[in-house]
């Protein structure tokens, strides 16, 4: 479980995140959206432990930042951050090293089968492409098979068979009882993915909503979330509510 309480942080003046609060169960898929700037990156690296920030956060009960965590806590950047020098199967044992991994070699081909990077395997990092480097950099979040997982748009770079895998192993990943968060812009690259949704706009948590509770109120996420960062207001949206309590 991931749990965030009143997290904020600031770069000088500017309020990236703005007492943020939310909680994520097990076995669940949560998807953070919102436009350029909303502070979905931000929350990401508190999360990580990669910012200091003001409040709480805690995986599993842990505090983020404390070993038990991070023995748990795994992630996907945004932009890949690979070794020039390490080939791309050095990689995923440098990796496997630092967290002591045993048997990391069987799914590190596993890994390497199903995101197509057998025959890379002896490439260096700065000689892929960029859709082989972010393939690379998902092996890397996947190999220690951590219990919660962030990914900050994953998708962005990859070929449609490795969105395909992508979305399958986060389902696996799910279906496991592991707890993800999956942030984006891209609504569709993710609507059929998701349990819960958290849309973020100037900071702030604007909306916490499960699929079941916008199934039932009659919109889609791609109207919700227009409905959120456009310019309806609570006010207006209130008045959405009540008109559809009295039909």
């Amino acid at each position: 479980m991931l749990k965030a309480l009143n997290v904020t942080k600031k770069y000088g003046k500017v309020t990236a995140c703005d007492n943020v609060s939310f909680e994520l169960d097990d076995g669940s898929v949560t998807v953070l959206l919102g436009p350029n700037g909303a502070g979905k990156s931000t929350i990401m690296k508190a999360i990580m432990g990669f910012l200091k920030y003001d409040g709480e956060i805690t995986i599993a009960g842990y505090p983020n930042k404390s070993q038990q965590a991070r023995r748990i806590l795994g992630y996907i950047p945004e932009l890949p951050a690979l070794y020039p020098n390490l080939t791309v199967a050095e990689h995923m044992e440098f990796l496997a090293r630092a967290y002591r991994l045993k048997d990391y070699k069987q799914r590190t081909e596993d890994l390497f089968t199903k995101f197509e990077l057998l025959d890379k395997k002896k490439k260096f990092g700065d000689e892929l492409s960029k859709g082989m480097q972010q393939k690379l950099n998902i092996c890397l979040g996947m190999l220690t098979d951590p219990g919660v997982m962030l990914l900050d748009e994953p998708m962005i770079g990859l070929d449609p068979h490795a969105i395909k895998e992508l979305k399958n192993s986060i389902e696996e990943m799910r279906n496991q009882g592991k707890t993800l968060l999956v942030s984006t812009h891209i609504i569709d690259s993710v609507d059929m993915l998701w349990d819960r949704t958290l849309i973020m706009q100037n900071g702030k948590i604007k909306a916490n909503i499960t699929r079941s509770e916008l199934e039932a109120d009659g919109r889609t996420l791609e109207q919700l979330f227009f409905d959120v960062t456009e310019g309806i207001s609570e006010d207006a949206m209130s008045h959405q509510e009540e008109a559809r309590s009295d039909v």
